[in-house]
């Protein structure tokens, strides 16, 4: 799910709208979760599920895509591909965030950032 740099732009938008899709669909976000995720609204998401809605590079929704998807590529490496465990680490309380599911914290940006950077970190250590 690595996005490559010498691509047009319209590739590349396609590619990371395929990614969050894909990763939406592994994870069983749905569109109002992933919506909340990436700051679109829930039709967008919708849309973009079922392929009728692209990306926008220069939007706020970019970064936070980008951000979704690194977080699954480290989880996925941390559960060892298991799906399933990666579900139930998602949804499950976690004492790293005070006791609190990560899917719940990651609908906000600083959310999304400190489960990624507590993904990376423990990433590091494998």
């Amino acid at each position: 799910m690595r996005i490559r740099q010498n691509v047009l732009p319209n590739d590349r938008a396609r590619v990371l709208t395929g990614a969050v899709a894909e990763v939406s669909r592994r994870l069983d976000l749905g569109p109002s979760m992933l919506s909340r995720i990436i700051g679109i609204s829930q039709s967008s998401a919708s849309r973009l599920l079922s392929g009728t809605y692209e990306l926008r590079e220069a939007a706020k929704e970019w970064e936070l895509s980008a951000a979704l998807v690194r977080i699954y590529r480290s989880l996925f490496a941390l559960v060892g591909g298991d799906e399933v465990l990666a579900k139930e680490w998602l949804r499950a309380p976690n004492r790293a965030f005070s006791g609190q599911a990560p899917a719940n914290l990651i609908v906000r940006i600083d959310g999304l950032v400190r489960v990624g950077e507590y993904l990376d970190a423990h990433r590091a250590r494998v």
